[in-house]
């Protein structure tokens, strides 16, 4: 469980227990049930991490709402989003392995997360990952009830694919943006498991191990 679920439990139950107090226990039943919640709700299952070379993990837990090409940088880009509801695991991790080339907090509105327009009107965390030869784009996205977004790592580190990097508080969305060559292995409308599911598998970037040997032609 995230920590942040025994300071939300605890407040509950210290509600509970004053509201019996100084008026019946029936007012108890009501914050007793919020902690409850806030227990489940900052859960962090363990999760297995799949070894399969260029593999592109979800973020988050949650539903598949979009798969569309965007330009980034001058350059079209694949671009997955992943809605999370108030029940799914709100834990985020990282969706490759590699290095964390920029991270930038953008403040904005706190529109429907589901919308499009959210990807660029609402408040975020931009993180971008150099893996492989590659550059990878995720971004945590706040909704109408996500107030808080947490982001546990910085520009220079390094992140293993799967890795826990912070988490969204309650609904919320994440997108994550990459080269066009990776292979989709989702649909819209699948719900997908953080750090499990495979979202897309990155082509291998050829390097000059990879190209063939000159050949000397003789006359």
């Amino acid at each position: 469980m995230v920590r942040d679920g025994y300071y939300y439990g605890l407040m509950a139950l210290l509600a509970a227990v004053l509201l019996a107090w100084l008026t019946s226990p029936a007012w108890a039943v009501l914050p007793l049930l919020f902690g409850v919640f806030f227990l489940w709700f900052f859960r962090d299952p363990e999760r297995t991490v799949p070894n399969t070379p260029g593999a592109i993990v979800a973020p988050a837990d949650g539903k598949v709402t979009d798969i569309v090409t965007v330009e980034l940088a001058g350059q079209p880009r694949t671009r997955l989003s992943i809605f999370l509801n108030v029940f799914d695991v709100h834990v985020n991790r990282s969706p490759v392995e590699g290095l964390i080339t920029a991270v930038e907090y953008r403040k904005g509105q706190f529109k429907n997360a589901m919308g499009s327009s959210s990807a660029e009107h609402n408040e975020q965390n931009i993180v971008t990952v150099e893996s492989a030869g590659q550059t990878l784009v995720f971004k945590q996205i706040a909704g109408l009830l996500a107030r808080r977004i947490v982001f546990t790592r910085k520009v220079g580190d390094r992140v293993a694919r799967g890795e826990r990097i912070g988490m969204m508080k309650f609904g919320s969305r994440m997108d994550v943006i990459f080269d066009p060559s990776a292979t989709v292995n989702v649909k819209v409308g699948q719900h997908v498991a953080g750090g499990e599911s495979i979202l897309a598998v990155a082509s291998p970037v050829a390097t000059t191990a990879d190209l063939p040997a000159q050949v000397e032609v003789r006359a």
